[in-house]
Order: C-alpha cells, then sequence, then structure tokens
C-alpha cells in the first residue's frame, strides 16, 4: 500500500496533471490564433493571385488522405493522419501562406486534435483554391463539347440554306424557259378569221310572178 502512495499514485497524477496542462496550452493557443483571423483574412485576400498555382501544385503532390482533409477537414481524422497534416502544413509554411506558421507550431506541440480549429481554417482556405481548379478543369471539357455542338449545327444550318438557294434558282430557270418559248409560226387573228370555212348561203329562189287572170 505504501509503494502505491508513494509511487504509483504520483506517476498517475503527473500524466494527468501534464494533460491538463497541454489542454490548458492548446487552448491558449487557439485563442491567440482566432484573434488573429482577421489579419490572416485580408493577407489571404490579397494573395490570392499569387498563392493559388503554388496551393495547387502542393496539393496534387499530398496524399489521398490530406487530400480528403482538404475537402471534408474533421477533428478524427486530423488526429488519425497528424504526420501528414504536419508535412502538408509545412509545405504550406514554405510559401507562405496565411496562418499557416502558426497552425504548425501549435499543431508540432500540442497535435493537431487539440487545434483542430486553426487547422481546419487553413484548410478551408486551401480548399477554395481546390474547387475553383477542379470547376474550371469540368467547364473546359464541355465548353469545348458546346462549342462543336454549335459548329456543327452551324454547318448544317448553311447546307441547307444552300439547298434552299439551289432549289429557287431551278425553280426561276423553269419559269423563265416557258416564257421565252414563243409561238414558231404566229398567225395573226385577221387571217386566222379569213381561213374559216364560208357559211352556206340558201339557194336563191326566184320570185314567182303573180299570174295574171
Amino acid at each position: 500500500m505504501d509503494f502505491w502512495k508513494s509511487k504509483v499514485l504520483p506517476q498517475i497524477k503527473k500524466v494527468f496533471d501534464k494533460s491538463g496542462t497541454k489542454k490548458a496550452a492548446a487552448a491558449e493557443a487557439v485563442k491567440s490564433f482566432d484573434a488573429s483571423k482577421d489579419e490572416y483574412n485580408k493577407v489571404f485576400e490579397e494573395k490570392k493571385t499569387e498563392l493559388q498555382p503554388k496551393v495547387v501544385e502542393i496539393y496534387e503532390a499530398t496524399s489521398v488522405e490530406i487530400k480528403s482533409l482538404v475537402k471534408e477537414p474533421n477533428e478524427a481524422a486530423l488526429k488519425k493522419n497528424s504526420t501528414a497534416v504536419h508535412k502538408f502544413l509545412e509545405e504550406l509554411v514554405k510559401i507562405e501562406f496565411p496562418g499557416s506558421k502558426a497552425v504548425h507550431e501549435a499543431s508540432s506541440k500540442y497535435g493537431p486534435g487539440l487545434v483542430s480549429g486553426p487547422v481546419i481554417f487553413v484548410f478551408e482556405k486551401v480548399s477554395t483554391f481546390i474547387v475553383t481548379e477542379e470547376k474550371e478543369k469540368t467547364e473546359a471539357p464541355a465548353a469545348a463539347s458546346e462549342e462543336g455542338t454549335s459548329g456543327k449545327e452551324r454547318e448544317i444550318v448553311a447546307e441547307e440554306e444552300k439547298k434552299e438557294v439551289v432549289t429557287e434558282k431551278a425553280e426561276e430557270t423553269k419559269v423563265e424557259d416557258k416564257s421565252s418559248v414563243a409561238d414558231p409560226d404566229p398567225v395573226p387573228e385577221a387571217a386566222k378569221e379569213e381561213e374559216k370555212p364560208a357559211e352556206p348561203q340558201p339557194p336563191k329562189t326566184e320570185q314567182e310572178e303573180p299570174q295574171k287572170p
């Protein structure tokens, strides 16, 4: 019993005290980070154009687990993949991503699970570039397909218009041919009347002379 009180119990108490101290320190780090969020947001907006290609390059080279965390960050997954999280944050520090340095330091000391808020903040900022990139890749083939379809439609319309023009010209030619054909030997109306056979005249009868009485 004396051994338990003198040796074992102090060690257990020391572990719990250390854990409590660590949590308290992590909470202070989170609080300090939250106070600087507005500044990080401001710098992020100013450096957006410059950061996008660098962030996309780092994201493409990272593991599947980190890619999933960037899109859907959660505390449990951060604890499970703490080593990969540290490595990803290190790469962001190299390109001076806003807030990444403070988050990396806090995550290294206390673990990403105890400072999940700041880590998720950085991951959400990174995800804005990834969503934009994937959207552009999706829209590009769709635009090309739409352009190809509209091009075919224009060709079909042009072909139909061409056929209509050819048909109209053919009809006009037929009308002109009919109007240009004249009677080869027109006969005047007067001549036509002369050619008509004379109507038979009734025989003339001599008038009977009145008989004398």
